[in-house]
């Protein structure tokens, strides 16, 4: 059962912007994502900080959460926690498979018992696999992290369970497909060629289909 799975409006909610520059063999990217939730920053804080919250809405997370620990999200990432202020925000490594990149998490108030969070992930992304997937290889996993916690901050559900079984739904194949277009939209505004990126749409949206990555 999905019943507390509900995406109608959520990639609507997300704030998107990309910004990239070709170093050769190596791509310069920051992407960052932002949603307000209704619920104040102690809360939201509490909700991406704290393993009891954290695994009601991700698979299990393990490792040290305090400056210098490292951590691992099952089946995800790894990394290490940089810096901590709580309850404004930390940065981490972004560790996946060999690929090691960085994320800053920024939280503030925005009314009464409203907050946002702002995600910035930045990397540098071989030539090839930036040509192969652009920036939805990470944008649509994003997009799936950020609808869990909207969810969870706004139902209470445990959510980890219901998720493996929403990933095979018809609901996910159009949100993993709705969200990769979306990062391709971002591409061309950067600069890219329409073409390389709704090719990198299509193999990036076959991939989370799959889980098999489309040759080039």
């Amino acid at each position: 059962m999905t019943d507390n799975i509900k995406t109608r409006g959520q990639l609507d909610a997300v704030e998107r912007s990309l910004s990239t520059a070709d170093n050769g063999e190596r791509w310069h990217v920051v992407a960052t994502l932002s949603q307000e939730y209704a619920t104040d920053v102690a809360d939201l804080w509490a909700a991406c900080t704290t393993r009891e919250r954290l695994v009601r809405w991700l698979p299990a997370v393990s490792g040290d959460l305090r400056v210098g620990g490292r951590f691992t999200i099952e089946g995800n990432a790894a990394g290490t926690i940089a810096t901590c202020e709580a309850p404004h925000g930390f940065s981490s490594s972004w560790e996946f498979k060999d690929r090691i990149s960085r994320i800053e998490v920024r939280m503030e108030a925005v009314g009464d018992e409203r907050s946002r969070l702002t995600l910035v992930h930045t990397a540098d992304v071989a030539a090839y696999r930036w040509a192969q997937f652009g920036p939805g290889a990470t944008g649509v996993g994003w997009d799936c992290m950020f609808l869990g916690l909207a969810l969870h901050v706004s139902t209470g559900a445990v959510l980890a369970e219901e998720g493996k079984v929403w990933e095979v739904t018809d609901d996910a194949r159009q949100f993993f497909a709705d969200s990769s277009c979306r990062w391709a939209d971002l591409a061309v505004e950067d600069g890219i060629p329409e073409t390389d990126a709704r090719a990198a749409e299509k193999r990036t949206t076959e991939f989370y289909f799959t889980g098999v990555e489309q040759p080039l």
